[in-house]
């Protein structure tokens, strides 16, 4: 902390404490307490109970999840591969192609999800490419929303790489898909594990876009939590939330252990 004096660290870690717990940690405390309640005692929940929770781990609720498993990973996946190919593309444009290139990924992120909603399912409700009704639409929507922020990250990883290493290996005759391979891919490794994560976590939260596009048989959580809330169910879909909270750290928490190997290779 860049504060010297004893009684400022105190000052800024008590500041940084009351702004912390009413704006970040207080209403997750309340949600969980809210999963594990029957009904409401004035302010706070009450009723202590387990019931919630088995519901929220069997039937639609995990079938729910599973859906919203596959998709985040599917998002996940082909938005690291586009992401990735189109940082790489871009480091050989000029600076002025490298700020089209970027303006062009940040569009989707710069309207709201629920446009992009709209637009994928205008787009793909006919042929030649079909995908209203199923799954697809879902994750085709997910990773137009995510691709931004992987692409991003790898850009900028992008910039910090040293490019002695890469010269070496083609001094040494290394064509430049070796180089790709096995010395630039490696290095960027980090920045990969982590620009993955990041897109997981957001494609496991999103419920604007898909709340447009989501089939009958293709239920995220998110859905899944708000149509339980909305019909009043709140403390079963507190434990549903709660379910999601716990995945989605899970998985990071996997992700971050890769990424920490991977910066000590």
């Amino acid at each position: 902390m860049l504060v010297h004096s004893k009684s400022g660290r105190w000052a800024a870690w008590g500041l940084f404490g009351l702004l912390l717990l009413p704006l970040f940690a207080l209403p997750l405390l309340v949600v969980v307490a809210a999963s594990f309640s029957t009904h409401w005692s004035g302010a706070l929940p009450s009723g202590p109970t387990t019931a919630n929770y088995a519901a929220a781990v069997r039937g639609e609720s995990l079938r729910a999840l599973t859906t919203s498993l596959i998709t985040a990973v599917a998002a996940s996946l082909l938005a690291l591969t586009v992401g990735t190919w189109a940082a790489l593309a871009g480091a050989a444009l000029r600076k002025r192609g490298r700020r089209l290139l970027d303006a062009l990924f940040m569009l989707p992120v710069a309207v709201p999800s629920v446009v992009v909603g709209l637009a994928v399912l205008v787009a793909f409700s006919r042929p030649p490419v079909l995908l209203n009704g199923t799954g697809w639409i879902v994750v085709l929507a997910h990773t137009v929303l995510v691709t931004a922020f992987a692409h991003q990250s790898v850009s900028a990883a992008i910039v910090r790489l040293d490019p002695g290493y890469e010269q070496a290996a083609a001094s040494l005759g290394a064509r430049p898909a070796y180089v790709l391979w096995r010395v630039r891919l490696p290095l960027l490794l980090p920045s990969l594990t982590a620009a993955a994560g990041l897109s997981f976590a957001l494609s496991m939260g999103e419920l604007s876009a898909t709340m447009m596009l989501y089939p009958p048989d293709w239920m995220p959580l998110p859905v899944r939590i708000f149509t339980a809330t909305d019909r009043g169910s709140l403390f079963s879909g507190s434990a549903v939330a709660v379910v999601l909270m716990a995945t989605t750290l899970l998985v990071l928490l996997a992700v971050s252990r890769v990424r920490t190997r991977a910066s000590y290779r």
